[in-house]
């Protein structure tokens, strides 16, 4: 509703996963590109951590985006509470098929056709598994390492790509056959306070607008309350913003910031 008032095409702070807003900060950049070379190169399975809100979910859309479709065939799973039977049929699921089958080797049977059948057609499976942390139950884990023998003498079958919260750095080491299974890892962390500005300057770019609205006081504030948490930044700039909009204001200084900051730690 404030987008006219700030000459903005679209709200640019939502907090969805848009590629389109994606901020290549150093280490987004890093992050995304050892996805990209774990999928590229089939090297079994990728772990990729963070903080709450620091962007996992932003680079995971982002690494499917830069995955040709006509190669890959990519199944997304983003809400982990299974059974290792609901595992494996979500995994088919979200791989195209459905089935009634509810016994783990029919099951694996599937699977292992359906990645065969990929490989033979020229194209490459990639399993992404979202929020992993909230995995409970150590037989997933299982299947997720079970999957990984499925490969020819040359190649893996499919790309296990695993994302999560720092609580999944020790669900992992904990199961010491899964450790061993990942090739490639990697933690983000929040941005400083240069890539917060770069940050809050690049998603109004990316929104259409030219000129500043954020004062350098107001976005010194911004990266202090949040310390460079990307989620934390876009709640506390969308709110600003509609402040800005009903009071119409022509910037957002630091007294907006501070206003903002206010009632939301107040609401908490």
């Amino acid at each position: 509703m404030y987008e006219a008032h700030w000459g903005l095409a679209e709200p640019p702070f939502d907090n969805s996963p848009n590629p389109k807003f994606f901020y290549l900060s150093p280490e987004h950049e890093e992050a995304l590109l050892r996805l990209v070379y774990a999928v590229r190169h089939r090297k079994g399975c990728a772990l990729l951590t963070g903080e709450y809100g620091c962007g996992k979910t932003t680079v995971s859309r982002a690494l499917i985006q830069r995955l040709e479709a006509d190669r890959y065939e990519i199944g997304l799973l983003t809400n982990p509470s299974w059974t290792a039977i609901d595992f494996l049929r979500e995994v088919l699921y979200q791989l195209g098929v459905e089935t009634a089958a509810t016994s783990k080797a029919e099951l694996l049977h599937q699977l292992h056709e359906l990645f065969f059948r990929n490989f033979q057609a020229g194209r490459d499976t990639v399993v992404i598994v979202d929020e992993a942390q909230l995995i409970e139950d150590d037989a997933v884990f299982e299947e997720l390492r079970l999957l990984m023998n499925f490969q020819t003498d040359e190649r893996f079958l499919v790309t296990v790509v695993l994302i999560g919260s720092p609580e999944l750095i020790p669900k992992i080491r904990s199961l010491r056959h899964l450790d061993q299974r990942i090739s490639l890892r990697y933690h983000l962390n929040t941005l400083d306070a240069t890539h917060t500005a770069s940050y809050i300057e690049h998603r109004l770019e990316t929104a259409g607008r030219e000129d500043e609205i954020f004062t350098d006081a107001a976005v010194k504030l911004i990266f202090d309350f949040t310390r460079g948490t990307p989620r934390e930044i876009n709640t506390v700039c969308d709110i600003a913003l509609l402040v800005g909009y009903t009071r119409r204001l022509a910037a957002i200084d630091e007294r907006v910031i501070a206003e903002v900051i206010k009632d939301m730690v107040g609401a908490g």
